[in-house]
């Protein structure tokens, strides 16, 4: 009997722990299922606002041409995107207003002398042809765990500059802009055909130091170096000793390469920077072991402003009109209006 009685027993304390092995979970849970299992919006994440420019920069919708379709934005939207694509967001916040009000005025003044979509577009997000654009999901996962912070930066540089513009004699300039120079800028007489009187050289705070590849070295067998330069001359003459194949350059007062003769053909230095494909036109050469090396500072064609250096003087306390007025020779930053973009 007493066997049997301690076998009741057993199965009852049993029975008790099985009771208390589901129950527990529940009673813990049970308190909380509102906040755990409701459809409650206080319980999601909230996510950010989307961008909302000033009234400005919201009331001029663009037509912008991505690939192969055209999105309508605003222009303030437009400009988020550039910026993300254009300038690193870690930059310093008056940089990143100044790198805003120069592709609001490149945008503007692309505009207003046409463009080169026809009535397709006004803008496209091609940086070879207008400028660089990238999306805000896209700059986000360059971003990683800087996104939110990065994020805000660029959208108060666009909202706090909301219309202001670049304007020499009461209309937008050609806001050209480049990573780095030399220490100086170049002026566009110098690069291109036209010589304008807003983009002339003037001294850039660049931190060397700082600044990836800012030197950079690339060289060429002669095999390389006669392939790409006879694509485009054809009349060069690339023969003899690859010592004399470069002759008589000319620098201008950044130190980049203002003209050289190739194989007897004369050439800017832009031009053979761009055959070539090298970071600036500062730069210079030697022939060793049967191969051009050519040693190059900064980058970019090195006109108007120099993104590090303007980023050098936000550092040192320069705001952004200061920037700006210091990189594009007698211009003034001002709200756009309808006569300024025609």
């Amino acid at each position: 009997m007493r066997r049997h009685s301690d076998l009741h027993q057993s199965a009852a304390i049993s029975a008790v722990l099985l009771v208390l092995l589901f129950a527990l979970p529940l009673a813990v849970v049970v308190p909380f299922q509102t906040e755990l299992f409701s459809d409650d919006p206080i319980a999601v994440e909230s996510e950010r606002e989307p961008f909302q420019p000033g009234d400005l920069d919201g009331e001029m919708v663009l037509k912008v041409l991505a690939g192969d379709a055209v999105e309508e934005m605003t222009l303030g939207e437009y400009l988020v995107g550039v910026v993300r694509a254009e300038m690193p967001a870690s930059f310093e916040p008056e940089a990143l207003k100044a790198q805003a009000v120069a592709a609001r005025t490149y945008t503007l003044y692309k505009m207003q002398t046409g463009g080169n979509h026809g009535n397709t577009a006004d803008i496209c997000t091609d940086s070879t042809c207008c400028q660089a654009y990238i999306s805000e999901e896209n700059a986000r996962n360059n971003w990683g765990e800087n996104a939110d912070a990065y994020e805000e930066k660029i959208e108060t540089a666009v909202r706090e500059t909301d219309g202001e513009t670049i304007l020499y004699g009461g209309v937008p300039i050609l806001a050209v802009f480049h990573s780095c120079s030399a220490g100086q800028t170049r002026s566009s007489g110098q690069v291109w055909v036209s010589d304008l009187p807003y983009l002339q050289a003037v001294s850039s705070p660049e931190p060397a130091d700082s600044i990836p590849n800012y030197y950079s070295r690339v060289e060429f067998t002669a095999e390389e170096f006669r392939e790409k330069v006879l694509t485009s001359y054809p009349e060069a003459d690339l023969s003899g000793d690859i010592s004399g194949w470069l002759q008589n350059a000319v620098t201008d007062t950044a130190g980049s390469v203002e003209s050289v003769d190739v194989g007897g053909v004369s050439m800017k230095g832009s031009t053979l920077r761009s055959i070539l494909g090298l970071r600036s036109a500062c730069f210079e050469w030697e022939a060793a072991d049967g191969k051009l090396v050519f040693f190059v500072t900064g980058y970019g064609h090195g006109v108007g402003m120099s993104q590090y250096g303007a980023n050098q003087m936000a550092k040192e306390g320069a705001d952004y009109r200061t920037i700006l007025t210091h990189y594009y020779t007698g211009v003034t930053v001002e709200p756009y209006t309808t006569a300024a973009i025609g």
